[in-house]
This record gives C-alpha cells, sequence and structure tokens, in this order.
C-alpha cells in the first residue's frame, strides 16, 4: 500500500473539504483516515490517504495539492507516510 499524509491548514472557508476531496476522488486516491477540527477560525485537517490506484506520480499529486491550496486561500502538503514518519519520531 502506498500511503501519504496529507494536511491542510488556513483560514476557514466555505468548500475546503469538498475541493481536497473531489480531487482525491477524481484521481483514485482513498482517504483511509481523517481528522479534522476548525480552532477560532482556523481550519486544521491531516488524513492518511492510500494512492495505489492513482495513475500520477506522487510529485504530481503533491504539486497539485499545493496548488489547489494556493487557489483557496490554505496549505496543503503531502508527504510519504514513511517519511513523514520519520520526521515526527521522539
Amino acid at each position: 500500500m502506498q500511503k501519504s499524509v496529507i494536511t491542510v491548514v488556513g483560514k476557514d472557508t466555505v468548500g475546503i473539504m469538498a475541493k481536497v476531496c473531489t480531487y482525491l476522488a477524481n484521481n483514485r486516491i482513498n482517504i483511509e483516515d481523517i481528522s479534522q477540527t476548525i480552532v477560532q477560525g482556523y481550519f486544521n485537517m491531516m488524513m492518511v490517504v492510500d494512492m495505489d490506484k492513482c495513475d500520477k506520480p506522487f510529485t504530481d499529486v503533491a504539486d497539485e495539492l499545493a496548488q489547489i491550496g494556493e487557489e483557496i486561500g490554505v496549505i496543503i502538503r503531502c508527504q510519504r507516510e514513511e517519511i513523514f514518519d520519520q520526521m515526527h519520531r521522539l
């Protein structure tokens, strides 16, 4: 399984989840786990996704998600799960 971690952070606005989830669905990327919260007007979401069925290279997906983030005024980062785990190891 080719898992990745997607984080989305920024000012809350209508349609953030819809835009991100539509992109994922259109690219056959399955959401395995998701956590989303809004704190004092700031949107924060973290997803673990499975990219096995996606036809695009990981770098293209990461770049396209970052571009979507710029368009809607949030920061979207996509990292491979193993790299994310190494960065956040205690």
